[in-house]
């Protein structure tokens, strides 16, 4: 067996390890919740929980994808709010449904490359640069939108199927997951994410195209807060120009280091993150059916982060140990 194998066996094998500890961490509090109060399992709570699951779930896969390359997207709460309106705008001017979601699409994309494009080309750190495009996305759209929501274009058939019915967001959540899941472990893409974020050095001198594999990363992450928007604006029915924000982005990245992702880069899974965000989304249910203060909730995702951190950490260590 070579070294390479045993070692990517083995980095699966701690990967195993944290996504199958916080599985459990999901599992008991669902127990907890579920034993504490007779409306957790009922048909319209369970529909609610998957709501605040699915938006942070889906947000998350690109962050992974992001915090692994060593990067992070901050404005992508904003591209979530954004996205909405380029469609509805799109409908109102006689484009069509179709060509709105399209350009919705693209618009995030942009975002992306515009922020891609400025972190690697320029080399401005990504926190700085999306911090900044952030605050101009937020003051575009409620420049446009001139601070007032609008309603949601399409018909019921179209709404219910990307968002508005039953558990229809949350399955658009678990479809993205799954092809993201298959991106970073099956395919290309996702080994070079790896590489970059664990060696950039190391990458760039095995030919891989680093600037290619974070700007891309960039703007994947940044379609993902579109669709995410438009999937959000077909299950509520309006789009507000405040909605998202900051909230989404940082309980996207609050799941994806719940699930064992490294802030420091070069290690990170999808599959943790979807069961990051599960926590996360079981915390606010439950504390919302127990009538638990919702400053609380933060209190938890402020100390789950360190927690999370720590622990990355510690497995950080393993990983060293084991290479030794």
């Amino acid at each position: 067996m070579s070294q390479s194998t045993s070692l990517r066996r083995h980095g699966s094998r701690l990967f195993a390890l944290r996504e199958a500890s916080i599985l459990v961490v999901a599992i008991l509090l669902f127990a907890y919740f579920a034993i504490s109060n007779d409306n957790f399992l009922s048909g319209p709570n369970l529909q609610t929980l998957s709501q605040f699951i699915a938006p942070a779930a889906i947000i998350a896969c690109g962050e992974i994808m992001l915090l692994i390359c060593g990067e992070i997207d901050l404005s992508v709460g904003q591209v979530f709010a954004l996205a909405p309106f380029i469609m509805a705008f799109s409908v109102k001017a006689g484009l069509g449904l179709f060509v709105g979601i399209v350009l919705a699409l693209l618009v995030s994309a942009v975002v992306g490359l515009i922020n891609g494009g400025i972190t690697v080309l320029l080399r401005v750190p990504s926190f700085v640069t999306t911090l900044g495009t952030l605050f101009l996305i937020n003051g575009f759209t409620l420049t446009i939108s001139r601070g007032y929501p609008v309603n949601t274009p399409g018909g019921t058939a179209i709404a219910n199927i990307f968002g508005a019915a039953g558990y229809s967001e949350f399955l658009w959540a678990l479809l993205i997951v799954v092809i993201m899941h298959m991106v970073l472990r099956h395919r290309r893409w996702g080994l070079h994410t790896i590489a970059v974020g664990g060696n950039l050095t190391g990458a760039t001198e095995a030919g891989i195209n680093a600037a290619r594999i974070k700007v891309g990363n960039f703007v994947l992450t940044s379609v993902l807060g579109g669709i995410t928007g438009l999937l959000e604006a077909f299950r509520i029915g309006s789009t507000d120009p405040l909605a998202g924000g900051t909230n989404v982005m940082f309980l996207a990245v609050a799941s994806g280091v719940i699930g064992g992702t490294s802030l420091a880069g070069g290690s990170g899974t999808i599959i943790g993150g979807l069961l990051g965000a599960t926590v996360l989304g079981v915390l606010q249910d439950g504390f919302t059916l127990a009538g638990i203060n919702a400053f609380t909730f933060d209190m938890i995702i402020g100390a789950a982060i360190l927690i999370a951190m720590v622990a990355n950490i510690r497995v950080q260590g393993m990983r060293k140990g084991g290479r030794r």
